[in-house]
């Protein structure tokens, strides 16, 4: 607590305001008093207070009223609103209007002086907080400066240099289309078009069009001729992300388009010459599917000339921090939150996780944590609530059990963590209990016997890990 804080009372109850006057001052604040809303508003405005506590209901202006203006005035200023008549449409109306904070009468005076000493932290000296400063992606997107980023943008400069096709290796979430934009940009073919196709994304039936087009007739519901995207690419790149999950089939038309560099029309006869650079990419282990004759070894050969592999954040923590201002940059424009900025501790914590969400899991926390800090500075507390809330069910298999091991005692020689034993234990349990609950379709009993634990443990547990599964049938039955 900072001894000189300044907190500014706002109530019309005579009684009430000086209570709260006395305990603040007892806990070192000090303490001044408005009676009316618009008085109070006016030395909010004028004063160089660090707290507002405000009624809802006050003569002169309402609570809401005033919590939308001075928020106007000074958005970093917190604003505390108590109110012994609370509804859901208030609640929600105040934090939308800008509240920090949203209580109701009557409280426990701790419970208050907590927010105060939250709202007075949030709302501290610019000292302690991560400055944005000027640090720009270094490509369409590209954020660090780490030796093994450098390396990769060394492979960019290379593959940029020559026609070849590239194969883009690496985890969901850690940039793969951006790497293949950057490569497009970095080549000959920068003034042409830049293609994605998601190969996942599109329905088999669909997607041999969708790569090759069709003419009209070719089946029930083309209506018109339809360029693919080979065509749409000629003369630039196509991107095919997820080539992993492409079937037999269409593996086999593209080897074709790849060896004689020419497509057909779906419904058609005429041979068009294509003239397309195909970057593709995957997080699969397509060797693994070559073995199992679920991917050809000549489309493989075919695809990966050169092949780049995109690091996982976990081997280049040193660059959080310059995404952490890049996340802030992109998601305070999408929230409309005016000079976002986050405390050191709170970026300290973020570059001492693993991430096996890799870059699209630290914007995702970020995100939350700007939404929760509310336009102040995003402290410890919003990104660890952040963190936690941030589902990642699918973590550890995007990694093989021993490449996880590896990474995390890793992590431990490095001196980045001092907890390897229970960070295995919690990531290994947060696994088990949402593959089960998924499993049960949200039968929280069921869940419970498969695992051989109470459905008190499986409660605790999917509160302890945020895991929010359906109602089941029989939690629908006893409500009614």
């Amino acid at each position: 607590m900072r001894p000189r804080t300044r907190v500014l009372i706002i109530e019309d109850d005579a009684g009430v305001a000086g209570s709260l006057k006395k305990e603040l001052e007892a806990e070192g604040y000090e303490a001044a008093l408005a009676f009316r809303g618009d008085d109070g508003l006016k030395a909010a405005t004028q004063g160089a207070y660090d707290v507002v506590i405000s009624d809802l209901k006050m003569p002169g202006l309402s609570g809401l009223d005033l919590v939308s203006q001075l928020h106007a005035a000074r958005p970093k200023l917190p604003i505390i609103l108590m109110t012994a008549f609370g509804t859901t449409e208030t609640a929600i109306e105040a934090t939308r209007l800008g509240a920090f904070e949203y209580v109701l009468k009557p409280f426990e005076m701790i419970e208050l002086l907590a927010l105060v000493a939250k709202a007075a932290a949030c709302n501290g000296s610019s000292s302690g907080l991560l400055e944005l400063g000027l640090a720009e992606p270094t490509g369409p997107g590209i954020v660090g400066r780490s030796r093994v980023m450098q390396a990769l943008y060394k492979e960019i400069g290379r593959a940029g240099q020559s026609s070849v096709n590239v194969l883009v290796r690496g985890e969901t979430g850690t940039g793969k289309e951006l790497v293949a934009h950057a490569i497009h940009q970095h080549s000959d073919r920068a003034a042409r078009a830049f293609v994605p196709v998601n190969c996942a994304a599109i329905p088999e039936t669909l997607l041999e069009s969708e790569l090759f087009g069709h003419e009209r007739g070719a089946f029930t519901g083309a209506q018109a001729r339809r360029i693919g995207r080979f065509e749409q690419a000629s003369g630039g790149t196509l991107f095919l992300d997820e080539i992993g999950d492409l079937s037999p089939s269409t593996q086999a038309k593209l080897l074709r388009v790849l060896e004689e560099k020419y497509i057909q029309r779906v419904g058609g006869n005429e041979a068009i010459t294509v003239d397309t650079r195909v970057l593709a990419a995957t997080h699969r282990d397509l060797e693994g599917a070559i073995k199992e004759k679920q991917f050809r070894d000549d489309l493989f050969y075919r695809l990966s000339a050169l092949t780049i592999r995109v690091p996982p954040l976990r081997e280049r923590l040193e660059d959080v921090p310059d995404l952490v201002k890049h996340c802030l940059r992109f998601c305070s424009a999408e929230a409309g939150v005016a000079a976002p900025s986050m405390r050191v501790e709170a970026v300290d914590y973020l570059q001492r996780q693993s991430w096996p969400g890799n870059v699209r899991e630290l914007e995702n926390v970020v995100g939350q944590a700007l939404l929760l800090a509310q336009e102040h500075p995003i402290g410890l507390a919003q990104v660890q609530e952040a963190y936690t809330r941030a589902a990642r069910p699918a973590a550890l298999p995007e990694q093989t059990v021993n490449g996880y091991f590896a990474q995390l005692v890793a992590q431990a020689q490095q001196g980045r963590i001092t907890d390897a034993h229970a960070r295995m234990i919690e990531d290994m349990e947060r696994e088990l209990f949402a593959h089960a609950i998924h499993l049960a379709e949200g039968n929280q009993s069921k869940a419970a016997r498969w695992l051989g634990v109470t459905r008190a443990t499986m409660r605790e547990k999917l509160a302890h890990f945020d895991l929010r599964p359906p109602i089941d049938a029989h939690s629908q039955s006893a409500l009614g």
